[in-house]
């Protein structure tokens, strides 16, 4: 049910999954497909906000990301979902944004059945799919360039960010170098954090691209894309990210993604 508000508080939705992205949309959706499998998006946030997010700039920012995973995951029955939060802030120990994405992946098991979900977020959403990841139907995580607080947030009793639910969970997250807005730092501190009890975790390095990872949007999509895929159905991960989650720490949680990376594929 839907929060009513207060004058302080504005009515929100319950948090809901957008329709599924398209792999072809100028043919548009095939909604009588057999659903395989669920890749959901997770958008993001603000650290403290009661206010309803904004599903247009949320959905720009991702649209790309989705219709590329919609179309390389067409043939084994990938569907794409953009999740949309009720509020816009993770708002503390509320942990809103990771609830929102737990309640999504109840969704998805409603909708399409006993099938394997990916969750793949940015920035707040990314710190929400790491949270959300011991939902049963969650297989993978994609945590790009995600928000992640020095402390855990509101002080040092709130102690370091949770692993233990990402046991038995396949990891990878993605940050550039240079992002200001969320430190690279943090997010190699976690992953180490949880390579310790999880073998199946990398994290790949952008060289000099900023938070948004513009500079090399194709590569790090591709790189989604594959590991999304090889998680859920079992395709042939590439080597790169054979090789990182092969590797000790720190390198396999230091790898470069390099420049061209799934390119050649395309020839």
């Amino acid at each position: 049910m839907a929060h009513q508000g207060t004058p302080d508080r504005p009515a929100t939705r319950p948090a809901r999954l957008g329709r599924p992205f398209a792999a072809h949309p100028l043919r548009g959706r095939d909604d009588g497909r057999e659903v395989a499998g669920v890749v959901l998006l997770l958008p993001r946030g603000d650290e403290e906000s009661d206010r309803p997010p904004s599903p247009a700039a949320s959905y720009a920012s991702l649209r790309a990301l989705g219709r590329r995973l919609a179309r390389a995951g067409e043939r084994q029955g990938l569907a794409v979902h953009l999740v949309h939060y009720g509020r816009r802030g993770w708002n503390g120990a509320q942990a809103a944004l990771a609830g929102d994405a737990a309640r999504a992946a109840d969704e998805a098991v409603r909708r399409y059945g006993d099938v394997p979900v990916c969750l793949v977020g940015v920035d707040m959403g990314g710190r929400a799919a790491l949270r959300a990841a011991g939902h049963p139907a969650v297989v993978s995580v994609v945590a790009l360039a995600p928000w992640l607080p020095a402390d855990g947030g509101h002080g040092a009793a709130a102690g370091p960010e949770p692993v233990k639910q990402l046991a038995s969970r396949h990891v990878l997250i993605v940050h550039g170098t240079d992002d200001t807005r969320c430190a690279p730092d943090l997010s190699f501190r976690l992953a180490e954090r949880i390579k310790k009890t999880n073998r199946e975790v990398c994290r790949f390095e952008v060289h000099t691209d900023g938070h948004a990872l513009r500079a090399y949007r194709w590569e790090v999509h591709t790189l989604v894309a594959d590991f999304a895929l090889g998680t859920m159905f079992g395709t042939r991960m590439p080597r790169a990210v054979r090789d990182a989650l092969a590797a000790p720490p720190p390198l396999g949680l230091r790898m470069p993604l390099a420049s061209g990376f799934g390119r050649s594929r395309e020839r």
